[in-house]
């Protein structure tokens, strides 16, 4: 099933989301969705915050779906360790057609857990860094214009507020 992804001011999106305490086939069914969801929006992560649900759950796919092995579901997600910078142009499906440079680690370690309630470490470097930090900043109810310039982010908020009165957001 395909969710409708959750637009940037919506309460959701802005509070930190509840753990994963049960790891089931209704959890395992979220992820099949969630991965669905990401891949028909052409994302490379999805938290469960932006399809409106406020649970410490998200998947990352740096492939795009080319590379099976690629794919991650993290549940309860906290970066661990951080190292370097890099400031890549990044976006969010949250906030369709708004792009800026970020500044985010250059390589991240994150402690998680699996589909299965496993816990787990892994270290991210490049997109797959930069992907790790942004969906648990969702986790956080943190966006990634958060980290951009306040000139950059209240740009974005001023045509954001813009297409609501206008109804196209």
């Amino acid at each position: 099933m395909i969710y409708p992804i959750v637009k940037y001011g919506q309460e959701v999106l802005e509070k930190p989301a509840n753990p994963v305490a049960e790891f089931n086939s209704n959890l395992e069914k979220l992820v099949t969705d969630m991965f669905e969801t990401m891949y028909a929006a052409n994302g490379v992560g999805l938290a469960a915050p932006q399809i409106g649900i406020s649970l410490r759950l998200s998947v990352i796919d740096v492939s795009v779906g080319e590379d099976p092995k690629a794919k991650l579901v993290l549940a309860n997600p906290v970066i661990v360790s951080v190292e370097g910078e890099q400031t890549e142009e990044e976006g969010c499906l949250s906030l369709p057609d708004f792009r800026a440079k970020t500044p985010r680690p250059a390589r991240v370690s994150v402690r998680a857990q699996d589909i299965h309630g496993q816990e787990f470490t892994m270290t991210g470097e490049g997109l797959l860094a930069r992907a790790l930090c942004h969906e648990t900043d969702h986790l956080n109810g943190k966006l990634f214009i958060q980290h951009v310039g306040r000139l950059k982010r209240e740009s974005i908020q001023r045509k954001v507020r813009k297409l609501m009165k206008a109804g196209e957001w």
